[in-house]
């Protein structure tokens, strides 16, 4: 029973020790909850978008986007949505959360209006 409970601690840190921990894009975010778990609104990608980093997710003009969190931009830094892509054709992206410029997609439903405003952290900002 010993082995079998060391293999499997070694096993999670193997998998977390892939995590790469990458720059944080804000210090804030709004959310629909506290565990930024609600969908706050649908939008439209209005442009194609091809993420720099694991940090984000790519956009194809016209695909429907989940958008769950809003980061709360710094001065001089861009202003940045977490989200998941929605589309039969690009089932091999749903589930995947990421962020994207807000400029390149338009908001078409909203379905929280209360918001949470809480810090990010560094998990927030988390490669795998």
């Amino acid at each position: 029973m010993q082995h079998l409970l060391l293999v499997l601690c070694v096993g999670v840190l193997h998998q977390t020790s892939d995590a790469v921990l990458m720059d944080k894009l804000a210090d804030n975010k709004i959310c629909g909850d506290a565990e930024c778990s609600y969908v706050l609104s649908m939008a439209s990608a209005m442009d194609d978008f091809i993420a720099p980093d694991c940090r984000f997710i790519n956009l194809k003009k016209g695909q429907k986007v989940y958008v769950y969190s809003k980061l709360v931009p710094e001065e001089g830094s861009g202003v940045f949505w977490s989200g998941s892509v929605y589309s039969d054709r690009y089932v091999d992206q749903m589930g995947i959360i990421g962020y994207f410029p807000a400029p390149v997609v338009k908001e078409t439903h909203t379905f929280r209006e209360d918001t949470v405003q809480m810090p990010t952290t560094n998990m927030d900002f988390i490669c795998t």
